[in-house]
Parts: C-alpha cells; sequence; structure tokens
C-alpha cells in the first residue's frame, strides 16, 4: 500500500484527537460506571485506558527515539509494508472483528484503577499529537521501530504509527460498549 505520507499523518492526527475528545468525555462518568463490567470475562472502561497506557510507555519513547536519530529526511510517500499493513489493519475496529489474546504483562484485569487512568491516556496522546508533528521531518517508510512483542521485527515508522494509534481506537470502542455508550 503506498500513499502519501502527509495525508497518513493527517489522518492519524484526527484519530489522536477523537480518541482524546472521547477519553475526555468517558472522565466526565462517574467512577462506578467507569468500573462496571458486562460481565466477568471483560474489561471495564478504566481497564481499556489502561491497557493502553501500558502500550504508550513503551511506544511513545521508542517512536521518539527513533524519530530523533533517523537517517532518512521526510518523503512524502509512505509505503507500507506487508506486516506492518497487516498488523495495522487487524488493529482497526470492524464488523468481523476477531479477539486477540492480550499479553500478560499488557493486562490490567481487575488492577484498581480510578479517573487518573484516563488523564494518563489523554497525555499520553497529546505526546503522539506532537510525535506526529515531528515525523514530518523523517521518512516513515525507511525509518524503522521496535516493536514491543519482538525485539528482532522492526516495522516501518509510518506502520507502527498505524497500529498504535488503530490499536487505541479499537479500545476506545471498547471502552465505549463498556459503559453503555
Amino acid at each position: 500500500m503506498k500513499l502519501k505520507a502527509e495525508d497518513l499523518l493527517k489522518e492519524l492526527e484526527t484519530y489522536t484527537k477523537q480518541n482524546i475528545e472521547t477519553a475526555e468525555k468517558l472522565k466526565q462518568l462517574d467512577l462506578d460506571t467507569l468500573q462496571k463490567r458486562a460481565n466477568p470475562s471483560t474489561w471495564n472502561a478504566l481497564e481499556c485506558f489502561e491497557h493502553l497506557n501500558m502500550y504508550g510507555v513503551f511506544y511513545n519513547p521508542e517512536i521518539k527515539n527513533r524519530i530523533e536519530n533517523a537517517k532518512h529526511s521526510f518523503v512524502d510517500e509512505f509505503k507500507s509494508g506487508m506486516i506492518g499493513n497487516y498488523f495495522a489493519k487487524s488493529m482497526l475496529p470492524n464488523e468481523k472483528q476477531s479477539k486477540m489474546k492480550t499479553y500478560l504483562d499488557k493486562d490490567p484485569k481487575y488492577k484498581e484503577l480510578d479517573k487518573n487512568t484516563i488523564s494518563v491516556f489523554i497525555k499520553q496522546q497529546e505526546e503522539m499529537l506532537k510525535i506526529l508533528k515531528s515525523c514530518r521531518k523523517v521518512n516513515l517508510t525507511k525509518t524503522k521501530t521496535a516493536i514491543s512483542i519482538s525485539t528482532v521485527l522492526k516495522l516501518r515508522l509510518g506502520d507502527t504509527l498505524r497500529v498504535v494509534i488503530y490499536h487505541n481506537i479499537r479500545h476506545i470502542e471498547q471502552a465505549k460498549r463498556a459503559v453503555g455508550i
């Protein structure tokens, strides 16, 4: 898949702003609603946000570091890699969405959480907006990042951004379902 890098960055900025807006709305709900669980096997809304926070702790610094040390300047074309494109597409919520097994170290189930969990998410997303702006000086195809599940596998920066932001969308939708929105 090829597309203009600037178009991709604008799309990801839009999604990130929408995620912040939704998080702000959910933060207004009372704590009992945010801790409500549809059944014992599902996450509540705060657990959805905490799961995203756990990934943000890895990805935000990883992406910033790769941008700061990038050797390739911005080119307004992004070519997705086969694996990166697959991962990104698998993250987007859809009607035929398959359940994914969560790694144990990223499973927040039954953690003691409060509304600060959402505040942390919002702060991470505001940082992501700054990261997306700084991406306009590096090549999104040639700059590679590590991923949280493998020290060996590297994805193209554009694909990593898609995976992270689409993953956020997926779990924000899950948080909305958990509170009945």
